[in-house]
């Protein structure tokens, strides 16, 4: 979930501490509540914004408890959701029953726990080998990275329920399903009804970080958390053609249950964009608005107590799901159910998604194919890195809920009254960070000493190609030099982040043996250029993977200084004006360690390598 700022609600303070003490087993009476009315109830509706009633055609895709494959999710009136036990209980219990299914495990979590995926063919594949052999289209979907957000888990277990022993079994004919039911699985078992006040269900919630306390749909760029490490390589070994990312949003109120979205046509994949917008995106609203639901771009508020302000549509770094995809060329769609919908409604939602996903894909592989090699080979000469805010020309109608600004008892500040009552807001602004600003021209190839092993590893963590210099190498190429470098105040996903003020130099430079060479002109060329570039929202400059270069480790002493400023100035006439003009500065006449230090740093005992970027740029 991308976060937004929640709108602010006001209770009485008795009845918030009356409801926070009621256990959910009290509060949900089965013999008294019908299943309906069950599916809409959570401990902490009294304190959400009101909704409408919900039904629709999707419902008949549920069981009934009693039904024998009907998931936990059924069987518990539609209100939770399994822990991880039960979940790969049942799972095992599925794919043991089905000639299409297999199980893989991605890898441990830091507890321990498998991070599971069922490989879902017609052939019943068990590795990457044959799945790929089969010449098909992979949708890889994976539910649970905000294991709080656990919607797309149901949904995707219902689905392969209903392709192994229902009537979709030729779902499967024309594409392949690869499908992660927990993520973070650690978090998964971290749950509470406690755990996300501003959404309505499942009872017990999953939290939202790691049990180191990362964020995972922030780890793309950087990979630190072990989970995220598993998920890469397995995109890397199994190649999917599709990637679905499920979440539950926060922030405003509005009618959508299903938002999704994508990269930007002016990002880093225009065809796969084309391919969305054009083929995939009016049929996935059309099977969720058949199916009575109410599909919706993804939705942040400029301003959440303004509606006038507009809408913001989202071009998201590397750090993301959606921006890491749009970043290595895999097309990768980020859904974002509505946290104030009841979690029948949600789980439905995600699964006429999922199915009707299957369904697209099958049926526009070949132009998904194509759009995918295109980017890949593009090869732009140049790239931006960075990117600025502006209006759209086109504004865009949104399906939102009325609202009243009141000012709370309890804080004392204007706060927003969601109404439950449905609102058109016409042809309202949407802002886009969709202006380019920094572009850089592509090098040939990017050279790392080897000492920087963090780096290297990670880059290749990503499929990044890579070659050795097998000796010690001349070359003439760009390098970066820092000035002013920026330190974050705060610890950020376990980084202190830096920015710094960049200018290039041209430098001959003698490569030792055992140093990297990065070649721009391979698939995933964007995304080595966007986490090395030192510029870029998420190159791993930004998150302080380089961080040592800014430590000074040798110095001079004023006493040894004095004589050979001395010796310099007489040596080099040159150096003489420099210096007079230099002195034209009070500032600096008048600091005597900054004089001193201005022969330093032109002495030859200064460091070279301080402030200055390991990676070199070889340039045509």
């Amino acid at each position: 979930m991308h976060r937004t700022l929640l709108a602010s609600l006001w209770v009485s303070p008795l009845l918030f501490c009356a409801t926070l003490s009621i256990a959910a087993d009290d509060m949900i009476q089965p013999s008294t509540q019908t299943a309906i009315e069950q599916a809409n109830t959570f401990i902490n509706d009294s304190i959400l914004p009101p909704i409408q009633a919900w039904s629709a055609a999707s419902e008949a895709l549920l069981l009934s408890a009693e039904q024998p494959w009907a998931t936990p999710f059924e069987q518990q009136g539609y209100l939770s959701t399994p822990n991880y036990s039960d979940t790969i209980a049942w799972l095992d219990k599925l794919v043991d029953s089905s000639d299409l299914l297999h199980k893989v495990s991605l890898g441990k979590s830091p507890q321990g726990r498998d991070i599971w995926m069922i490989v879902a063919s017609s052939e019943g594949a068990e590795t990457a080998k044959t799945l790929s052999d089969n010449g098909k289209a992979t949708v890889l979907v994976q539910a649970g990275i905000h294991s709080g957000e656990i919607d797309g888990k149901d949904a995707g277990m219902m689905l392969l329920r209903d392709i192994s022993h229902g009537n979709k079994r030729a779902l499967l004919d024309n594409v392949n399903f690869l499908f992660v039911p927990i993520l973070s699985v650690d978090a998964h078992e971290r749950s509470s009804e406690y755990n996300r006040v501003n959404q309505r269900g499942p009872i017990n919630m999953g939290w939202r970080t790691t049990a180191n306390n990362l964020n995972l749909n922030r780890d793309y760029a950087k990979a630190d958390a072990l989970e995220m490490q598993h998920l890469i390589r397995a995109i890397n070994i199994w190649q999917p053609d599709l990637y679905i990312d499920v979440h539950v949003t926060d922030g405003i109120d509005y009618q959508y249950d299903v938002t999704f979205g994508y990269n930007v046509k002016q990002g880093y994949s225009p065809s796969s964009f084309n391919w969305i917008e054009t083929i995939y995106r009016p049929a996935i609203e059309d099977a969720l608005t058949e199916q009575g639901h109410i599909p919706g771009p993804l939705v942040f508020a400029v301003d959440n107590a303004d509606m006038a302000k507009g809408i913001s549509l989202w071009n998201p770094s590397p750090r993301f799901s959606n921006g890491y995809g749009d970043a290595r060329h895999l097309p990768t769609i980020l859904i974002e159910n509505h946290s104030l919908k009841p979690y029948k409604q949600r789980v439905l939602g995600t699964y006429v998604m999922l199915e009707q996903t299957l369904k697209t894909v099958a049926k526009n592989s070949t132009k998904l194919k194509s759009a995918i090699y295109a980017d890949k080979y593009r090869n732009s000469s140049q790239l931006a890195l960075t990117w600025k805010s502006e209006v759209l020309p086109q504004g865009r109608d949104f399906k939102g809920i009325d609202y009243r600004i009141e000012t709370s008892p309890i804080s004392g500040a204007d706060v927003v009254r969601w109404t439950g009552e449905p609102k058109l807001y016409v042809n309202i602004p949407v802002v886009a960070n969709t202006k380019a600003d920094i572009i850089v021209s592509r090098p040939v190839a990017y050279y790392i000493p080897p000492q920087w092993t963090t780096v290297i590893e990670r880059l290749s963590l990503h499929g990044i190609r890579m070659t050795r210099l097998e000796k010690s190498t001349q070359i003439t190429a760009q390098q970066y030099q820092f000035s002013d470098p920026s330190f974050s105040s705060a610890d950020y996903e376990g980084h202190q982040t830096v920015t710094a003020t960049t200018s290039t130099s041209k430098v001959n430079a003698k490569l030792p043996a055992g140093t990297v060479r990065i070649a721009t002109d391979q698939p995933l060329g964007d995304l080595a250029m966007l986490l090395l570039e030192p510029q870029a929202e998420d190159s791993l400059f930004y998150w302080g993977f380089f961080n040592t270069i800014f430590t000074q480790t040798e110095y001079i002493e004023d006493y040894a200084v004095e004589p050979l400023a001395v010796k310099m100035l007489a040596d080099n006439p040159a150096l003489q004006t420099e210096f007079a003009q230099a002195l034209k500065d009070p500032a600096f006449a008048k600091d005597s360690k900054a004089r001193l230090r201005w022969f330093y740093q032109r002495s030859p005992y200064y460091d070279q390598q301080y402030l200055v970027y390991p990676v070199l740029r070889a340039m045509k």
